[in-house]
């Protein structure tokens, strides 16, 4: 199996991004890297800092919280690793955007794009359908889109990875 496609999912603070990081420098091929997290609060904008200063200076940086697919595609066939981090802030920044058109249109976009990548694709996302059902209307809506958004990306993926306490664990193609 090729693994050209890899999502990796874990919880917070699993190790999951610096996986990803791992798995792209060692692709030894030129990285895209897409950010989309929003420095909405001071921790937030802690956290995006240390992921900023963390990244190796050679790597193209796209930040961009909502049209992914439109930042996929210059990147689509290109000969490169394109590593985006992270799919879960993405479907919050969806899910909280005033328009709720903008939810359905970006990740049916983002769903069609996928297949036609032949780029090298790591994709990092938060499992969050681990514990208990969530009391609040979003709260329950966010853990039902990530985990339908997980399911079909996973079924286009030639390698899943679940990490935990910064250990891999492969649940569909080649060991890391």
């Amino acid at each position: 199996m090729s693994d050209n496609k890899t999502l990796i999912l874990g919880g917070v603070r699993s190790g999951k991004s610096r996986l990803a990081e791992r798995l792209a420098t060692e692709s030894q091929l030129p990285i895209v890297y897409i950010a989309t997290a929003t420095g909405d609060d001071d921790e937030m904008r802690d956290r995006i800092a240390l992921h900023r200063a963390h990244r190796p200076q050679h790597w193209k940086v796209i930040e961009e919280p909502l049209h992914l697919a439109s930042a996929l595609k210059p990147h689509a066939n290109d000969s490169c690793c394109i590593l985006i981090d992270c799919l879960t802030l993405w479907l919050t920044n969806l899910l909280l955007h005033p328009d709720p058109m903008c939810f359905t249109a970006e990740r049916t976009s983002f769903l069609e794009i996928l297949p036609r990548i032949s780029s090298k694709l790591i994709l990092v996302s938060n499992e969050t359908n681990m514990g208990i059902t969530p009391l609040g209307e979003l709260s329950r809506r966010y853990c039902d889109e990530a985990g339908r958004l997980h399911q079909e990306i996973a079924a286009q993926c030639d390698q899943v990875i679940l990490t935990v306490a910064g250990l891999p664990l492969v649940l569909k193609g080649s060991t890391v």
